[in-house]
């Protein structure tokens, strides 16, 4: 098993590639140069305690471990590491007039802003590395125009300011990065409308296979592994095409066969629960009557 390089800080990523001290302790903007390309990448794996935000403009090489699938970095993608994620690079090949470049940034920088409270909602920092952002030329500009700027509030003289505006600027970029990938989960709406088809045969099949006997009720993870996809990915492109997320299409199917053996059988509530997965029915009947404002005996005897 290859060793894991384990990068904590800006210096210490800036230490490794060979570059100069960085100018910032908690943000940086690499950019492909002489000096990178001679860091030889080739079956390279490393994990930061940092965030990475990495455009790439020329030039494919591969990048594994990240997420379950193995990925061509090609022209012109975006991807999105959270800290402590690992990552495999399996091939180098980058010219040294790229336009590529990575923001690595330390969680402490914004860990007291209002960013720090809601970067949990930039879901893509969860997607896997095959569901990368893919950039028009002006997409690309717009976000590599933010990059200098960021770039530029900390390679100048530093001040009172400095860090308000190099935060708002990271917001700007990933609020920029949610736009794009509305606009290419709507430019793949065919293909999203067939994984939403898939999706809809993955959970009849699943109790058709009594898979909830062993397993318990389906979870966004069963389901985004079977469908070869990120949890985070899925629910997302869920949500754009139905309105609703993973989690609620998985309990409104559930709740149709719930309402189905209740009106078909004389079981009671809690059997129909451990026979849909559940291992308590204080949960089932939870989310029954959050989907129904109504309790499962009190939905049977309104049929009666």
């Amino acid at each position: 098993m290859k060793d894991i390089l384990r990068i904590n800080s800006i210096a210490e990523v800036h230490k490794f590639f060979g570059l100069e001290k960085p100018k910032h302790p908690l943000i940086s903007v690499l950019r492909v140069t002489n000096e990178l390309q001679k860091k030889d990448l080739e079956k390279f794996k490393y994990a930061l305690g940092l965030y990475q935000i990495s455009l790439k403009e020329s030039c494919a090489y591969t990048i594994s471990n990240y997420g379950r699938n193995q990925y061509d970095f090609e022209e012109g993608s975006m991807i999105f590491m959270a800290p402590h994620q690992v990552v495999e690079v399996e091939k180098q090949n980058i010219p040294t007039n790229s336009g590529s470049w990575s923001i690595v940034f330390h969680p402490d920088l914004i860990r007291k802003s209002e960013l720090g409270k809601k970067i949990d909602k930039y879901s893509f920092f969860d997607y896997a590395s095959h569901e990368a952002l893919h950039l028009s030329n002006d997409e690309r500009n717009t976000l590599s125009a933010i990059a200098t700027t960021i770039e530029q509030e900390f390679t100048q003289q530093i001040d009172m300011h400095s860090q308000t505006l190099i935060i708002s600027n990271l917001e700007l970029l990933l609020n920029y990065c949610i736009r794009f990938y509305d606009r290419q989960f709507y430019t793949r709406t065919n293909l999203n409308q067939d994984l939403v088809s898939k999706f809809e045969t993955l959970l009849k099949d699943y109790y058709a296979l009594n898979k909830q006997e062993e397993l318990g009720i389906p979870t966004v993870q069963y389901c985004g592994a079977a469908l070869n996809m990120s949890p985070k990915y899925l629910s997302d492109l869920l949500k754009k095409e139905t309105g609703s997320s993973t989690q609620d299409h998985i309990h409104k199917f559930i709740i149709e066969k719930a309402k189905y053996n209740l009106l078909n059988s004389t079981v009671s509530a809690s059997e129909i629960a451990y026979n849909l997965g559940f291992e308590y029915p204080q949960y089932f009947s939870k989310i029954f009557k959050k989907k129904t404002a109504l309790s499962p005996n009190a939905f049977r005897q309104s049929y009666n």
